[in-house]
């Protein structure tokens, strides 16, 4: 076992041991791990036994299946991926700065995010550098940050979360957006006036883990309603929008969704209480790549524009 801090900047541990180890670690086995780094077994296995030995630690459980990290391996494997996250970047960093327009920008996106303002802005920077490659990654809040905190997303664009909680973390509001209980056009319900009018058709609500649920929750709390049971959970815009187009049901969105989509319509019955604050949320201590501030600099630009457009 470990008996005093470990050293691991003495040179003895090498960049090869990080990449074999989460490649185990992703391939479940150490023989599908060999043929992914096109690599005999033995090969793996003695870079395996040189990392355990340098930590003093086993990293994997060795089973009839293939292997499981232990609770050394977890660990190791998160640093691991995060030094990896970080030469990736460092090289798209060098790149960018030497070619000034390629580079990779990852954005992680939250509900209904990609609707107007991501796509607006992938397009003016693309016509302005077409060589810089965007990813979007779509999730949860919670389920993106963990990538922004490792380096495998530059920013998270959507609807501001608290981060009172989250060390690291620091949020740039871009612009304010009503959010409107919508339906397909024609909805039954369009002349409805209140809250319980609705609650006899079916509703699509956001995760339970999304600030934009949990402010709906009050608003039913506060008329001492409860929230329908004949529901869908679920934070797919493509999905979304197939249900209320298709079906009678009802769901909370921000206005720009509406606005752009002719077969949707607002019902006329408010959430005044109900707003969202879209933003970027960055890492506190890490610059962003050019790429990266490419982006965030077309996403100004277009928030601007939605600001007017909203005003």
């Amino acid at each position: 076992m470990i008996s005093r801090p470990l050293d691991l900047l003495s040179g003895r541990l090498k960049l090869r041991h990080l990449v074999l180890v989460t490649t185990i670690a992703e391939q479940g086995s150490v023989l599908r791990a060999a043929e992914h780094l096109h690599l005999a077994q033995p090969a793996v296995t003695r870079g395996l036994r040189e990392v355990e030995r340098i930590l003093g630690v086993e990293l994997f459980s060795r089973g009839p299946r293939g292997v499981t990290p232990t609770l050394f391996g977890e660990a190791f494997i998160d640093h691991a991926r995060a030094v990896q996250a970080e030469l990736r970047r460092a090289g798209d960093r060098i790149a960018g700065l030497a070619e000034g327009e390629a580079g990779t920008v990852t954005v992680g996106t939250l509900l209904t995010a990609t609707n107007v303002l991501l796509p607006r802005a992938i397009a003016s920077l693309k016509a302005e550098r077409p060589g810089v490659t965007v990813i979007v990654r779509e999730g949860t809040f919670d389920s993106l940050v963990p990538r922004l905190v490792d380096g495998e997303a530059d920013l998270i664009l959507g609807r501001l979360n608290p981060i009172e909680d989250r060390p690291g973390l620091r949020q740039i509001p871009l612009y304010n957006e009503p959010i409107l209980l919508v339906a397909r056009t024609g909805h039954p319900a369009e002349q409805a006036r209140t809250l319980p009018d609705l609650l006899c058709y079916p509703w699509i609500l956001p995760l339970e883990q999304t600030s934009l649920r949990h402010e709906l929750e009050q608003v039913f709390h506060r008329q001492r309603l409860t929230l329908p049971g004949n529901r869908v959970e679920c934070t797919s815009m493509l999905t979304i929008r197939s249900l209320l187009r298709q079906t009678d049901m009802i769901a909370a969105l921000p206005a720009l969704v509406v606005s752009t989509d002719v077969g949707l319509a607002e019902l006329p019955v408010p959430l005044p209480s109900v707003r969202r604050s879209v933003g970027v949320t960055l890492p506190e201590a890490r610059a962003l790549t050019p790429a990266g501030q490419a982006m965030l600099s077309h996403l100004h630009r277009q928030a601007e524009g939605l600001r007017r457009e909203l005003a």
